[in-house]
């Protein structure tokens, strides 16, 4: 009888996994993590947010959570950390603490499994402590946007070189992103465009099961200045008042408070939903909008999970002309595009698909066909490629 062979171990830092199976935060590392393995022995490694267990198992991944300060104050990593940072800028005491606390817990998990890889999301924090401690252990390293974008300047710009000169691969959510990466030294041999992943089960289930609200408007992500919900309510504001239309905003963060403010009364505040939950949101809604802007600290989006969801799920998508989005979508085959901040542009195309059944009906049945592109299933198949790349050198 033979003796199976040993998968290798991948180890995984990341600031952003969720607290709870389907708790609201973007779960995509850890999709991607079970998504692999089949392949790998995962590891994941992640700062404490909330009340979640410090070691967990979940579908095969080995989960070990850090704590960096007193519990109490420890709201870093809960959400983004570099708007948390600018929400409340006493937040700073707790970023050294993160970060020698994260530290010690990669030295520990890779003394404990001897990885024979890892995978950083996000060149800083993440890479910058692996890079630190890891040693000469095999790296790949994400970048999600807010890392690449927001964080300028002498030092970050030396610290993100480092990073992207120890790494086997460098991946991103888009071809503008490459780019940047680019500019920052790295090789184009280096650099891989891969999104991440969508878990489609949840949103198909939800569309089979769950009737489409022809007047229903969804808008999804963090309320934080780059998401440009505040160009959202500009732009309702300048639409003829319609009783058939409302408008559901889902998602947390510091503007909430000035938001709903200005919002009028058909839009509706939900806070964060489960996974089940935004899955069903998806499936009412008939529009899902996504206007992106780029930030004041020079942070841009990447490529919003948020919005391949909602075209997994058919709905008809109208988003910012933003660098990543017009990687996907196609003005007028597969969604709708408007210049960033013009609330005028995003007004009239709400008013152009409301009033167009059959351009509803063509948009968002190209949108699916397009999702299917980007499922963990397919993505996960990218990541496994160049993860094997790298463990054989």
């Amino acid at each position: 009888m033979s003796i199976p062979t040993p998968k290798p171990t991948l180890l995984v830092a990341t600031s952003t996994l969720p607290a709870r199976a389907g708790d609201g935060t973007p779960g995509f590392v850890l999709d991607l993590a079970k998504a692999v393995s089949g392949d790998f022995d995962v590891v994941i490694v992640a700062p404490m947010v909330g009340r979640a267990a410090r070691h967990e198992v979940i579908d095969g991944v080995t989960i070990h959570r850090y704590s960096y300060f007193p519990r109490r104050f420890q709201d870093l990593a809960d959400g983004a950390i570099v708007e948390n940072l600018r929400a409340k800028r006493s937040r700073w005491v707790q970023v050294p603490f993160f970060f020698a606390a994260m530290a010690f817990a990669l030295r520990r998990a890779n003394k404990r499994y001897a990885p024979a890889l890892a995978h950083l999301h996000w060149i800083i924090p993440q890479g910058i402590v692996g890079s630190a401690v890891l040693g000469d252990l095999p790296r790949v390293v994400t970048t999600l946007g807010g890392d690449l974008y927001a964080l300028q300047g002498g030092a970050p710009t030396r610290l993100k070189r480092r990073v992207i000169r120890g790494a086997r691969f460098v991946t991103c959510m888009s071809a503008d992103m490459a780019v940047e990466l680019e500019k920052l030294g790295a090789r184009s041999d280096q650099v891989r465009v891969i999104p991440m992943g969508v878990d489609v089960g949840p949103v198909e289930r939800a569309v089979e099961s769950t009737p489409r609200e022809s007047g229903r408007l969804l808008f999804v992500g963090r309320l934080v200045e780059k998401k440009g919900a505040a160009v959202l309510l500009d732009a309702l504001a300048l639409l003829p008042a319609d009783e058939s239309r409302s408008v559901i905003v889902v998602g947390d963060g510091p503007l909430r408070g000035r938001l709903e403010a200005q919002a009028g009364p058909e839009v509706e505040f939900v806070g964060q939903r489960g996974r089940d939950d935004l899955a069903r949101e998806y499936a009412m809604a008939s529009v899902a909008l996504y206007p992106s802007v780029p930030a004041s600290n020079g942070d841009r989006d990447g490529l919003p999970v948020a919005l391949l969801e909602a075209m997994t799920a058919g709905c008809v998508v109208i988003a910012s002309r933003a660098p990543g989005i017009v990687d996907v979508i196609v003005d007028g085959v597969n969604g709708l595009l408007v210049e960033p901040g013009d609330a005028t542009a995003l007004a009239n195309a709400v008013s152009r698909v409301e009033g167009d059944a059959a351009l509803r009906e063509r948009l968002g049945s190209a949108a699916r066909e397009t999702a299917r592109d980007y499922s963990v299933e397919a993505v996960s198949a990218k990541y496994r490629d160049i993860l094997g790349r790298t463990l054989h050198g």
